[in-house]
């Protein structure tokens, strides 16, 4: 279990160091994404359509809004292409995430520990859990990255792997790209609501799992 927390915060702290060098530099903030969009108004689909894709993939790299991004697709594609288009952007860094660290994972985790228990417990306290990881990943940014990763590392089945992130990210896509295709920046609240809604949906969730965890733990010590 150590072996897990330790992975899953080294990989936190790179993603968070993109995030703290993209907002100390303003290389990249809301309002560029939003102009961004805005030039291609009347460009074809596809453009706007690859650009949505380009913002979500890279995700995996650097950190960018998400929610935002996805909302804006729903925006100027509409409900469905939006969905489509976000879908196709959240899947290629997921599952960039997740190829990337099964191939490579075990050289990072060797070098945190030589002891193949702990290895192997890593594995699988992530297999036991993971599923509940990935569904919940996007109540905070950059859970969905590591959690993708931890997958790969931990080696999860692939099938496990779409499932769990399937669950996670479809319904979060639909809500968020209806809310953009409802809205316009004379009635903008559908999309504030829906990120609102989103959001506190999610830690909601994330603060009942927890606390149904620790519940059995506090019955146990009292005995």
């Amino acid at each position: 279990m150590k072996l897990l927390i330790k992975f899953a915060l080294i990989l936190a702290a790179c993603f968070a160091a993109t995030f703290i060098i993209i907002k100390a530099t303003g290389v990249l903030t809301v309002d560029d994404i939003k102009n961004g969009f805005e030039q291609l108004h009347d460009a074809p689909l596809y453009m706007i359509g690859g650009l949505v894709i380009l913002l979500l993939f890279v995700d995996l790299f650097i950190a960018i809004p998400t929610l935002t991004t996805i909302i804006l697709a729903g925006y100027f594609l509409g409900f469905g292409t939006g969905a489509l288009f976000a879908l196709t952007g959240l899947a290629c860094a997921a599952f960039t995430g997740y190829g990337l660290s099964l191939l490579w994972g075990d050289k990072l985790i060797d070098r945190l520990s030589r002891d193949d228990g702990q290895k192997h417990e890593m594995r699988e306290t992530f297999q036991q859990h993971g599923i509940l990881v990935l569904i919940m990943s996007r109540a905070m940014p950059i859970l969905p990255e590591v959690s993708a990763c931890l997958a790969g590392s931990s080696r999860m089945p692939l099938t496990r792997f779409v499932f769990g992130w399937g669950v996670g990210t479809i319904p979060y896509v639909l809500i968020a790209t209806y809310a953009g295709s409802i809205s316009s920046v004379e009635q903008p609240m559908p999309a504030i609501m829906a990120a609102l809604g989103i959001s506190a949906t999610l830690w909601l969730a994330w603060a009942y799992l927890l606390r149904r965890k620790r519940a059995p733990q506090t019955s146990a010590d009292e005995i």
